[in-house]
């Protein structure tokens, strides 16, 4: 009984992601940079964190990566992701998903280069007993314009 209802949790997620309008955060972000938790269970050695992040106009989230793979949806604004070599790696609108991989070989930022907020909604899908994100170093090039 447990084991389906935690399962149900799972799929009503997954469901209200399709259905909300939402990305990841890191640490440590930018002033203003902040996330709320809404839901979170384990399940198979597995955390599940769904999360809304709030990334102010001019921010960005600090270099990170998970150890676990992310599932996000741009609920408001647009975030420009890039990743290590300082290279756009998507431009997500209001409406757009998008996926993180797991791994310290996918340190990533993410920026909020509009006027409004940038609004996700993220689904973590982590090993049990893992941060939400691993702080990384800076890589050291030039983010594009």
């Amino acid at each position: 009984m447990r084991t389906t209802l935690r399962a149900a949790a799972v799929g009503t997620a997954l469901v209200g992601l399709a259905l909300t309008p939402g990305i990841a955060q890191a640490t440590p972000g930018g002033p203003g940079v902040s996330g709320t938790i809404l839901a979170q269970w384990t399940e198979g050695g597995r955390d599940y964190v769904l999360r809304e992040i709030t990334i102010p106009a001019g921010q960005a989230t600090g270099w990170h990566y998970h150890d676990g793979t992310l599932f996000a949806y741009v609920k408001q604004g647009t975030l420009s992701h890039f990743d290590s070599d300082c290279a756009s790696d998507g431009v997500y609108k209001k409406g757009s998903f998008l996926k993180e991989p797991a791994g310290a070989d996918h340190v990533h930022i993410g920026e909020n280069r509009g006027a409004d907020d940038v609004v996700l909604d993220v689904l973590y899908v982590l090993p049990h007993g893992a941060p939400l994100s691993e702080d990384a170093p800076a890589p050291g090039c030039d983010l594009p314009e």
